[in-house]
């Protein structure tokens, strides 16, 4: 995999052609940026700018007082090779907070074996109706420590309008919920997204989430895909490293919320 060719293929075709997340949310293209507006407040977001030293603070500003305008929080997704280098810092004299670094990961799926099987006494089961959104956003507050009803509502609204570009599962141990993930296809491109991948404590180092990630990149071959990429944190890459993905580059959230005492940012 030669990868700075697929980084610009994935900054391309998934971050600077953004297609909506979900139902009720549109993409919008202004003052250099690409961002993500829904249809209520969550899932705000700038996900691709073009941008150098002299125009970083004018888009910054304008994206700040736009979202002020809505009185809704944003997230600027940074990645590790935007431009200019300095626009953390950029960022973060503008208000924004940054969250925890992560690494986008990417497996060619014509090079990898992925056929990794659950664990004796844990199997795996597709989501596709309310009673499992429910069970995954318990593996969630199980794993994670923190309830996300966002994140449930907008997987629901996925899931009733366009389920081909969606694919969440979980692992039970009999009835149990004790990991879940989910794969989202982009269409027009090569590429599906893994996400959410958690699993409850107890219940780590049996090979749960390499089964996880096996199935979904099954089914992303099946579809067509030809890459799966991931924004994995500290604990997941070694796993996938061992799996066959790659490290291309760093991504952070940067988070503005209202109230920041930053709308005034020129």
């Amino acid at each position: 995999m030669d990868h700075a060719e697929v980084l610009a293929e994935f900054d391309r075709d998934v971050r600077e052609r953004a297609r909506p997340d979900g139902p009720g949310a549109r993409i919008e293209r202004a003052d250099g940026v690409v961002r993500q507006v829904g249809d209520e407040p969550g899932g705000d977001a700038v996900l691709w700018s073009d941008l150098d030293e002299t125009t970083a603070d004018g888009a910054v500003a304008a994206q700040v007082r736009y979202f002020a305008g809505l009185g809704r929080e944003f997230e600027w997704k940074l990645y590790g090779h935007d431009r200019p280098l300095d626009l953390g810092r950029r960022l973060r004299a503008a208000g924004f907070t940054p969250e925890a670094e992560e690494t986008l990961m990417v497996a060619d799926l014509s090079e990898i074996t992925l056929d990794a099987e659950p664990p004796e006494g844990v199997r795996l089961c597709r989501v596709t109706d309310a009673a499992g959104v429910d069970l995954m956003a318990e593996v969630h507050a199980r794993a994670f420590g923190q309830d996300s009803p966002e994140l449930h509502r907008r997987l629901l609204a996925r899931l009733a309008a366009d389920p081909d570009t969606v694919v969440a599962v979980l692992a039970l141990a009999g009835d149990r919920p004790v990991s879940a993930a989910r794969m989202e296809m982009v269409p027009g491109t090569r590429f599906a997204g893994l996400w959410g991948g958690g699993t409850v404590e107890g219940w780590r180092g049996r090979g749960i989430y390499r089964a996880l990630v096996a199935h979904r990149a099954r089914v992303a071959a099946e579809r067509g895909c030809r890459y799966l990429q991931v924004d994995a944190m500290s604990t997941s890459r070694p796993v996938l490293e061992r799996l066959g993905f790659a490290p291309l580059t760093t991504t952070t959230p940067y988070v503005w919320s209202p109230g920041t005492g930053a709308t005034d940012v020129s």
